[in-house]
């Protein structure tokens, strides 16, 4: 074989390497860490992080003694989120306490991201996961139908500058977690026709949902 055989030879495998990889890369069926990266990211993408588990109703009232109750809302005060007035309120016909009333504000209204499940609620929304590394995943095949349960690493994505306020991550532990750093987390994926699709629960024990806010089943 001489030497112009042996460099074609090489140049046919080397293109032939080329086109499986490409076409394997291509599968979302695959059971592989970029595929299940694409899954987690995608279906973040739709789920942002906020600042409540549930949907919130604004106006809102604190009883002012309840530190417990005013000092998170107060701190969206701070970054001109929500209005805080003062009312008294009847209590037990005879005697009345002050309590905070809480509002959206025209800044927070336009930061709100509304619930289009609930008219009237909604939430403020600080970013999306992206995935940083696949940490682990249970056996699985390309076969749709099938499940892995995966532990990975996200960062947070494009989070506002109120969100990175001191008082806000003081007010709400999750956020500053969210936003300090690599967190972990975990999820379940399952093959489907589309490909690999979150279909399990994430690491608040939440329902996975599709971007319509139905449960995934």
């Amino acid at each position: 074989m001489n030497l112009r055989t042996i460099r074609s030879t090489m140049h046919a495998a080397a293109l032939c390497g080329a086109v499986v990889l490409m076409a394997t890369g291509c599968n979302k069926k695959v059971d592989n860490n970029m595929n299940f990266k694409n899954a987690i990211d995608t279906y973040y993408s739709a789920h942002p992080a906020c600042l409540w588990p549930d949907s919130m109703k604004f106006p809102v009232q604190a009883d002012v003694s309840d530190t417990s109750k005013t000092t998170p809302y107060d701190a969206l005060v701070d970054q001109g989120m929500l209005e805080r007035t003062t009312v008294e309120k009847t209590k037990l016909i005879i005697s009345s306490k002050p309590v905070n009333n809480y509002d959206l504000s025209g800044k927070g209204r336009s930061l709100w991201t509304v619930d289009v499940q609930q008219p009237g609620y909604g939430n403020f929304c600080y970013g999306h996961r992206k995935v940083t590394s696949i940490d682990s995943s249970t056996p699985a095949s390309s076969a749709v139908g099938a499940t892995t349960q995966i532990t990975y690493h996200y960062t947070l994505a494009d989070a506002p500058a109120w969100a990175t306020a001191a008082e806000t991550q003081n007010a709400y532990p999750q956020l500053h977690a969210d936003v300090s750093g690599p967190q972990v987390g975990h999820t379940t994926l399952t093959n489907t026709d589309n490909g690999w699709q979150v279909t399990g629960t994430d690491p608040d024990n939440k329902p996975a949902t599709s971007a319509d806010g139905k449960i995934v089943e």
